[in-house]
Parts: structure tokens; sequence; C-alpha cells
């Protein structure tokens, strides 16, 4: 039975729904003259990036699966030994010689991720597909130009006049047939003429061209001289009128009134054989005209997108203003456009269902890059990086009405969970199972070649995503099936954290704060140390989501009063340092980088649960006083995160102002992680630099957190709404125990709202400063 609860507020106000959708078009008048301009299509397995120059216009394409490398085993399986060493000098204070013997023994195997350069070592990487490139014969100067990104259809377009005719062109990746469609038009018969050929840089094996199709296979190197991961694309030309040929390389179409491009493309990773697939996957598509296709792509892809709407009004119609001005105008003063805050919010949201395909078997979770990327070596290795990267790339799925799009990076997890119970064993000879800072789809659990970066352990990290995916959820069976992941996870650690000889307090050892280091008192540097407060804060949040867990399923597993019983021999989550700050490692050691981009001491604001404004001011406070002295810039994943953090603490003014600091317009080919270069490229794009896409995924999110809040035992509507947002209205939200939820708000004040339920409950709501239990 559906529950609902609804409460009119402060005065008779307009029915939800009242207020005009604003446009989500992102749109330009100039065709792409850098890779961070072209406009992102994907539906979780495919991609396309169409550039849209007038004449020689390419389409870099991209499939999930394409890794090179392949599955190994990089454990030391002698690193156990030395483990104890490391702790003793670790418990003398001798924290730089615990860190030379964990980069001596404590390590992976081998060249791990080849310095973040692994596409020829058995790491591998992400890798482009390939480029699609159409020579098009266009006579006259083309004007009245205009390219674009349909949010709400998933889909683009460039049009232009040339010697007075209309063309069109519109791209999409189906959500139904698994095949990239491309239509190209006139408003006059016969002026359709071009050549399109594929290449890829390397390892394409076979490649076969005839009057209708070019159809090529090959194979990535696995890293170790043979023959990895196998691929196969094709691409099928359907013209209407005109001629078509064979000319070398490429297929000639010459004065065609429309012609239709399908692009397929697959790899061996799924279990099939990848040639088979896409010739099935075209054949099925091709059989469709073209309004067909794009109707059942457009209501696939609307079942998911449109779940959540959301209207924040604007004095002006700024969507007639192209977007990459618009990103500029909007870090030069964001109350001008509240509409690009709502673009951005539904850009990530856009993001997400683009990039992975949970409908899919042994489907990936999106990337670094999600599923975009134009090189062979992609930066990185556009691999999985779980010391934030591959965790943020979900933080919005969940609050935006896409838990679907949490299931791939789960079943990863499920299977990392597998290969990382024989790194516990490597590492520490201990039962369950740990994953360090980054994984890939080969299931790589080992750590990073280098201790300051390498050594932190991600598998409590990961269990948050188990955990809260069943609390936005409720779904019972859900949580016993991954009720034995939190288990192994906290066996881990159970059975690896020793007691700090100054406090007694059982504490990880090794460990790292994530990439950051301290100096210490004899003026060295070093990052290996016992206890950092991220740790803590992990395993503290693990261990309560097992004993949770236990209690919900009714077990009565004697292992949750263990773990009950030790979290009291665990630090707090806050430690307030003598500077008023949350203290980062154990001791208050001298940060190397005050201004690092990692906050990895304020895991515990969020995503966790342990620092808020109205349950532990203090603590708030300690946090408020962090995040002054670490800064309001940083790359643009960090920026990101300091929306969320600034949200969490209800500070709406400062997060938009974080957001403001996000959208910065980013300098393209800047490779430096300060200045300029961080912020956001013309297509939306997140901007470490270079592209990462867990900063649009954090923006997203933390829009998100400023409209709705449900981590702290209640449901807090409008807990960080920004001065400039004084009215709006969002549809579709979700909070913590299956709930969906509608506002619509007025002067800052919620005047009316919609809460929907599975079950019948007790809802606690705190709605313009007044706490509600609404009993049902």
């Amino acid at each position: 039975m559906k529950t609902r609860i609804a409460r009119l507020l402060i005065f008779l106000s307009l029915p939800l729904g009242g207020l005009t959708a604003q446009d989500l078009t992102m749109w330009y008048d100039k065709p792409a003259a850098r890779w961070e301009e072209t406009l992102p299509l994907g539906n979780g397995l495919i991609g396309m990036m169409p550039d849209g120059k007038v004449h020689d216009e390419s389409i870099v394409t991209n499939e999930i699966s394409m890794w090179s490398g392949s599955p190994q085993d990089p454990n030391n399986y002698n690193a156990y030994h030395s483990v104890g060493e490391i702790q003793r000098l670790l418990f003398a204070g001798h924290n730089d010689k615990a860190e030379a013997l964990v980069n001596a023994n404590f390590i992976c195997r081998g060249e791990g991720s080849g310095q973040g350069r692994g596409a020829n070592v058995p790491y591998g990487c992400y890798q482009n597909f390939g480029h699609l490139n159409l020579l098009h014969t266009i006579a006259g100067e083309a004007t009245d130009y205009r390219r674009s990104l349909d949010l709400t259809q998933a889909a683009a377009t460039t049009s232009f006049t040339a010697n007075n005719v209309r063309y069109l062109r519109q791209y999409f990746t189906s959500f139904d047939k698994n095949v990239g469609v491309i239509r190209l038009s006139a408003n006059k018969k016969g002026k359709i003429s071009f050549a399109t050929h594929f290449y890829r840089d390397e390892h394409i094996d076979d490649m076969h061209v005839s009057d209708a199709r070019i159809t090529w296979s090959g194979a990535l190197p696995d890293g170790r001289g043979g023959k990895g991961l196998q691929f196969a694309g094709q691409v099928k030309i359907v013209p209407k009128g005109g001629t078509r040929m064979v000319h070398d390389n490429q297929v000639v179409v010459k004065g065609a009134d429309e012609v239709l491009i399908f692009f397929a493309a697959s790899t061996d990773y799924y279990g099939h054989d990848a040639q088979l697939a896409v010739e099935n996957a075209l054949n099925s598509a091709s059989d469709e005209n073209y309004d067909t296709l794009f109707k059942r792509h457009v209501q696939r892809f609307g079942e998911f997108f449109n779940r959540v709407s959301l209207t924040i009004p604007d004095k002006e119609d700024n969507s007639r203003i192209p977007t990459d001005r618009r990103i500029r105008r909007f870090f030069e003063d964001p109350s001008r456009d509240n509409a690009m805050a709502v673009l951005y919010y539904q850009f990530g949201r856009y993001l997400s269902i683009s990039s992975a395909a949970p409908q899919t078997k042994n489907a990936l979770p999106p990337n670094l890059q999600g599923l975009w990327a134009h090189q062979i070596q992609t930066p990185w290795n556009g691999d999985y990086h779980l010391n934030i990267n591959a965790q943020m790339n979900h933080w919005g799925v969940e609050v935006s009405n896409l838990p679907e799009y949490h299931r791939p990076f789960i079943e990863m997890i499920k299977r990392i969970a597998r290969e990382g119970e024989r790194t516990a064993k490597a590492y520490y000879n201990a039962p369950g199972w740990v994953v360090y800072m980054m994984t890939n789809v080969w299931g790589y659990t080992a750590p990073g070649e280098q201790a300051s970066w390498g050594a932190s352990t991600a598998s409590g990290w990961l269990c948050n995503h188990l955990w809260e995916h069943y609390q936005f959820t409720n779904d019972t069976a859900y949580l016993a099936e991954i009720y034995p992941i939190l288990k192994g996870a906290a066996t881990f650690y159970h059975a690896t954290m020793v007691n700090d000889p100054k406090t007694g307090w059982k504490v990880t050892a090794p460990s790292v704060s994530p990439e950051n280091a301290f100096r210490m008192p004899n003026g060295k540097t070093a990052a290996v140390v016992m206890g950092p407060t991220i740790d803590n804060q992990i395993v503290r949040e693990l261990y309560e989501a097992v004993i949770k867990a236990d209690k919900i399923l009714q077990q009565g597993d004697p292992f949750a009063d263990t773990l009950a019983a030790e979290l009291k021999q665990i630090p707090p989550p806050v430690v307030v340092s003598s500077s008023g700050r949350v203290m980062e490692w154990l001791d208050d050691y001298e940060e190397v980088e005050p201004t690092h981009r990692h906050v990895s001491h304020l895991y515990g604001l969020y995503p966790a649960h342990f620092i808020s404004p109205i349950s532990t001011p203090d603590w708030a406070e300690a946090a408020k006083k962090t995040l002054a002295v670490r800064g309001d810039e940083g790359t643009g994943w960090s920026r990101a995160w300091k929306v969320l953090f600034w949200a969490r603490l209800h500070d709406g003014d400062h997060a938009l102002e974080i957001l403001r600091q996000l959208l910065k317009p980013a300098i393209t080919d800047a490779t430096t992680y300060h200045g300029d270069g961080a912020g956001t490229y013309p297509n939306l794009f997140c901007a470490h630099p270079p592209f990462q896409i867990d900063g649009n995924f954090g923006g997203s999110a933390g829009i998100a957190e400023m409209l709705i809040q449900s981590h702290d035992g209640y449901i807090h509507l409008l807990p960080a709404l920004p001065r400039a947002w004084s009215e709006g209205e969002v549809r579709g939200l979700k909070a913590r125990g299956n709930y969906t939820v509608d506002i619509r708000w007025k002067d800052g004040k919620v005047v009316d709202y919609n809460v929907y339920g599975t079950s019948p409950d007790s809802v606690t709501l705190v709605v313009n400063g007044e706490r509600i239990i609404k009993k049902i």
C-alpha cells in the first residue's frame, strides 16, 4: 500500500508542479575545437562524442569494457612477515622508517598500475574505442550554426545553413537497441554527400569495407606480451536516394536525400562473441525506421531521467545563451543564472544514466572518465580509484532516484571482495577481505606501488555504499545478500587492528590519510601512520552497519556482539586539536600541505553521519575551522566534495560559493593540479584537470544535498538552501527509508510538500525549522 504525507505550511500555495519547467539543453554556436567541448552520448555500454564540425566531422566512440591488461595476482605473499616490524616502528614514532619498510615489503608485486600508465602492463587501462570520421561535402559558408545536447532526450543535434540549404544532423546512443544512430538530412533533396571511415591508433587486426558497412576487430594487449580482450565494431550506412560506393577504406555517399548511420561495438568481456554481438545489434536496429528507434530510445531513457524534476526560477531566460558563456557568467555571479545549477544537477543525473547499464550482465560502473575517453592511455588508467573517486561517482544515485545505477558498483564490490580475501592473507595473514586504493575490471585488490598513496585500505569505505543502498531502499532481501560482504570487511579490521600504546585505542596499522603527508617532530615528512581519522570513522561506521544489519535480519550473529564491544575501544569519530580543527591523524602533526585536495578526516561529515550541526554542534564547528584552513579551492572533485561538506553544515550560501568555483571555466590544456586548470570544461565535464567525471557526480549530489538530507535520523527539507534560490520546486528526490519527496518553496520557506512511502511508518521531518513526527 502506498502511503502519503502532505502538509500545507505558511500560506495556501500553488500546487506542486505549478512552476514552469526550465530548459535542459546544452547548446553552442560553434563546432567543438577540442574534445572537452564535444557532447557526451552514452547508453551505459557504448558512447559517442560528436564534435559538430561542418566539413571534417569526428565522432569519438567508446565501449565501457574496453580494457587492456588481464587478471593477475599482484599480492606479495611474504608481506605479512613485515607487518609486525612496521607496527613496532610506528609504536616508537619512527614513521619515516616504517614508511620505508612499507615501500620495500608491503606494496604490490610487479608493475602495479604502471604509475598510472598501465596500458601495456597487466593492470591495463581503459581506452577509447576509436574515431568515426565523416568528411562532408558542403557548398558555401555555414551560417546560423547550432549544436546541442537535449538532456531530456539524451540526443544531440548539429544544424546550420549553407548555400540556402538547412542541414540537420541528429545523434543518439539507443537505450533500446544498443547502437549509436546518426541521421543526416537537409531541407532540399539530394544534398547529403560525404565519405566516412573509422580508425583507431592501434590494435585493429582486421578491417573490411563494403558498400554498406565498415567492419573491424582486434585485441588489446594483455600486459604480458600477448593478446587480451577481443573487441569488434561495425558501422552501417543506409542512404535514401543518391549513390553509395567504396573508395579505399571509406564508404562514399553522393546526392542522398537522407542517410542513417548505425554504430555498434562490443567486447568479449561479457562472455559472448563480440563480432556476432555487433552484427546482431546492427541487424536489429537497421530494420526499424528512425522515428520508431528514436521514440523507443527516449521512452526507455525517460523511465529513469524523468523521475526527478527541479526548477529554480530566474529573472531572465538564460537558456538563450550558449552554454560555454553561461558557465563563465555563472562563475562571475551564480545568482544571475539559477537555471545553470539546475542544468548542472540534471547533467550529473544524465551522466549516471548514460555511463552504466545496470540491466546488463557483468555491467560495469562508470570509471574515472565515466565511459568517455579520447585516448589510448587514459589519465590514471581511467580506472577505479577507491580513496574517493569511484565512491563519489555514486554519491548522487540514491538521493536522485537512480538506485539501479548503484548496482553495477555494488556488484563490482562483491567481486573484489572475493579477490580481497587473498590480499588479506598476503599482507596480514588475516581472515576477511581487504582492497587498497585502486581496482580495475580484472579485480585488482593489492596495494599500489608506493605507500604514500597506495597504502590506504578501501574495503570499509566500499561497504558504505552497500549499506547506503539498503538505507535508501529498505530491501531486506538485498541486505541478506550483502551481509556476508559487510561482515567479511569487518572481520578483517577486527583481526588486524592494534592497540595504540599512547591511548590504548584500537587502530589500523599501517595506513595513510589518503595521499596526504605530515611533518614529524624531527622535521622529516611521512605519510604512513596508525589510525588516521578517516580509518577510525570508516571502521566505526562499518561496525555499526554490521550490528544494525544483524538486528534487522534477526540473525543473532555473535560476531555483532563482538563488534559492539570493540566499538568502545575505537577512537571517537572526531578528536579536536588545540587549533579547534578536526585532527587528521592520532597525533596533531604539522601538515605539509594545509590546503591539500583530500579532506579525508571529514569523512565523518560526508558521506558518514557523525558530524552534524544539530546532533554534534561542537564537531561541526571543528569541521568548519578545518575547511577554513583547507580553503575553498582545489581540484575539480575536491571542490565537489566541499559543496557536500558545506551542505551538511547547513550553509547553503557557502555551498553555492563552492559550486560557483566548481564551474570555473577550465583551461583545457592545463596539466597543473592548481589554479585555473581546475573547474569545468565547456561541455560541462569536470576538470581535475584533466577530465575526471567524479566532480560532475559529486557536484550534482551536492545540489541534491542542499535540498534534502536524511542521514541524521529525520528527513530535513531545504537544509542548506542558498538565499539566491529563494523560490523553487523539486519532485522525486529520495530519502532514507525508501521515501520519495516533493517540495515547493517560496521566499526561502517550504510552502508545500509531499512524502511518499512504501510501508506504514512514523516519519520525522524538519520543515522550516519545525520538527514534525507524523504517524501513518
